[in-house]
């Protein structure tokens, strides 16, 4: 990185920064308190807010959302007169699934091949320290140019919703005139890019019943009706044969105009083995910025070890689905449910239950927000032109804010880039694109001060 005194500082800052994300990756912080304990997620909002405190933040609270969560909030004054940036990030990670699959546990960062081993490293504690070092930066070199305020969320992955039903009810709360999600990721390593748009969601859980309770399969099968059987077929029908996603009314030909993404280079990101295809068609930059993708995330059925020779009589199962810009989420899980429900086989009872939803979001990219980030990356990755990349992931707070607060801009980086691989086993952050993005983000803050 080219020296100048900002990134100098950060670079001085890594050590502690690397110990701080250490202590904070500890907390088995998933807000599923049904899996994990409660206390892991205060824990860490704890933390949160204790970093704020020392870092001189004022009005600092932990907010008890409507969800049963916290989120952590903190305001730190500016010169006067100053722009307002709050600054986002969430302390909540996901499941670590299967920990036998970690090469390191997963509530422990580990340094492997120049990357920090851990869950929510990338995803979004690292998020956290990346605001936190851009913050020490600039008090370092000069003070900070902006009122800075800090929310960090504490349900983000569960989708539920607690910090926007809480901003909704107090409207003044996070005011401000650009906001700084820092819950993205660079298209590739070393690559600066902000996000432009987030695909939404909607999630359901879909239950099938047909039985008054299991049979045997020797003297029933072939004229029981199965659920575990109907359901398979139900979800069956979201997908065409060539993958593509095929709900109802909801359209699946959209396309993307910008940053393009290179089959090999997606094949190799999202470690697609040997002879196996991509499902859907389009570019891959259509099939997952632009086109609704459904998914199956889990199946609630007998597990093959100790399986039975049974007619099922219910089945479960959890479906996602993703929503591209220009589609209303609401009228999306409308379309969903009743897609279900027209192809349950056999006249199988089926139910279908909402359980998160997230609208789209799409950012203007001419505001002199993107201006001053432009500026601020192209010092702190030289020689790189900052580049706009759609994400297919949600942020359904995003939609939340840009309701709230129409005239602030919205920027959304972070360091969730391929490699991170993050809702995965393995996550990891790269400690470069943390040190840089922490540069890049002080300088933003510096130039957008000066605007």
């Amino acid at each position: 990185m080219s020296s100048n005194p900002v990134a100098e500082t950060v670079a001085s800052l890594m050590p502690g920064a690397r110990a701080e994300l250490a202590e904070l990756v500890a907390f088995r912080s998933v807000a599923d308190f049904d899996q994990f304990p409660r206390s892991e997620s205060e824990g860490a909002a704890r933390w949160v807010a204790d970093a704020l405190t020392a870092e001189g933040f004022e009005d600092v609270a932990l907010l008890d959302t409507p969800d049963g969560t916290q989120s952590v909030y903190g305001y730190l004054p500016g010169p006067e007169g100053a722009k307002t940036v709050l600054l986002y990030a969430h302390y909540d990670v996901q499941p670590p699934l299967d920990e036998a699959g970690w090469s390191t546990p997963p509530f422990e960062l580990t340094e492997r091949d120049g990357r920090w081993y851990g869950r929510g490293a990338a995803d979004c504690k690292g998020g956290v320290i990346m605001h936190l070092l851009a913050l020490r930066a600039l008090k370092a070199n000069g003070g900070i140019p902006v009122h800075v305020k800090f929310i960090a969320e504490g349900s983000e992955e569960q989708g539920t919703g607690g910090l926007e039903r809480y901003a909704e009810e107090h409207p003044d709360l996070l005011t401000a005139d650009t906001i700084v999600i820092g819950d993205a990721g660079n298209f590739r390593t070393g690559l600066p890019t902000v996000t432009a748009t987030l695909r939404g969601m909607s999630m359901v859980r879909v239950q099938v019943d047909t039985l008054g309770g299991n049979l045997h399969s020797g003297q029933f099968g072939g004229a029981a009706p199965d659920a575990l059987a109907a359901l398979i077929r139900v979800l069956d029908s979201l997908r065409a044969k060539d993958g593509s996603t095929t709900v109802d009314g909801l359209t699946s030909e959209a396309s993307w105009d910008g940053l393009q993404y290179d089959e090999e280079q997606f094949r190799t990101d999202a470690k697609v083995l040997d002879g196996v295809e991509l499902i859907g068609d389009g570019t891959v930059a259509d099939r997952i910025w632009a086109r609704p993708a459904v998914t199956v995330l889990g199946i609630d059925c007998p597990p093959v070890v100790g399986a039975t020779p049974s007619v099922q009589a219910s089945a479960r199962a959890l479906v996602s689905l993703r929503v591209p810009p220009g589609v209303d989420a609401a009228e999306a899980n409308k379309l969903l449910q009743a897609h279900i429900e027209a192809h349950t086989p056999w006249g199988a009872r089926v139910s279908v239950e909402q359980v998160g939803q997230g609208q789209p979001f799409s950012a203007d990219t001419t505001s002199p927000a993107y201006a001053a980030m432009a500026e601020a990356m192209a010092v702190a990755y030289p020689g790189q032109e900052m580049q706009y990349a759609g994400q297919g992931g949600s942020i359904p707070l995003c939609n939340t804010l840009a309701s709230l607060y129409p005239r602030a801009e919205i920027l959304l980086i972070g360091l969730s880039e391929p490699e991170a691989q993050i809702h995965a086993v393995n996550e990891s952050v790269s400690p470069e694109e943390l040190e840089r993005l922490s540069v890049a983000e002080a300088l933003f803050l510096r130039n957008y001060a000066a605007m």
